[in-house]
C-alpha cells in the first residue's frame, strides 16, 4: 500500500521493517534516493540501500517510530521523527536510536516516497 501523505511513510516503513519485509521497504524510496547513515556512510540507489537496510534487517529486531513534525510545501516535505530498533547483536541485544530528518517528495500518482533518508539526523 502506498503512503498518500508524507506522515504515511513511516507508518509504512515501520510495518514493512518489522516483518522483515525489504522489498516493500525499497518501494518506500525513490529510484534515486540516498540513505545517509553518516560520514564516509551514503547509499544511493536501490542496491546499495537495500545492503545497508539488510544489515539492519538482520537484527531480526523491531523498530518503533514516533512522528515529531511534519513540515511540508508543495511536493517537498521534512518528516522528522524518532525511532528506535531492539534486535539481537553478535554480542547479545542491541538497542539503536536516533532522530530522523528525511525529505520526502509527492510522486505524479499522488503518492510519497524517500528521496533522502537521514536516521541520525544531526548526530
Amino acid at each position: 500500500m502506498s503512503a498518500v501523505g508524507p506522515e504515511d511513510v513511516h507508518i509504512r516503513f515501520a510495518e514493512a521493517f518489522n516483518r522483515g519485509d525489504i522489498e516493500t521497504l525499497l518501494a518506500l524510496y525513490e529510484p534515486s534516493a540516498v540513505l545517509h547513515l553518516g560520514p564516509d556512510q551514503s547509499y544511493s540507489g536501490p542496491e546499495a540501500i537495500r545492503a545497508a537496510l539488510g544489515q539492519f534487517l538482520a537484527l531480526n529486531g523491531t523498530i518503533t517510530m514516533a512522528l515529531q513534525k511534519v513540515c511540508a510545501v508543495g511536493d517537498l516535505a521534512l518528516v522528522i521523527n524518532s525511532w528506535s530498533v531492539t534486535g539481537a547483536g553478535p554480542d547479545g541485544p542491541i538497542t539503536l536510536c536516533g532522530n530522523a530528518t528525511d525529505v520526502l517528495r509527492r510522486q505524479a500518482d499522488g503518492s510519497w516516497l524517500v528521496a533522502i533518508d537521514n536516521p541520525y539526523g544531526v548526530a
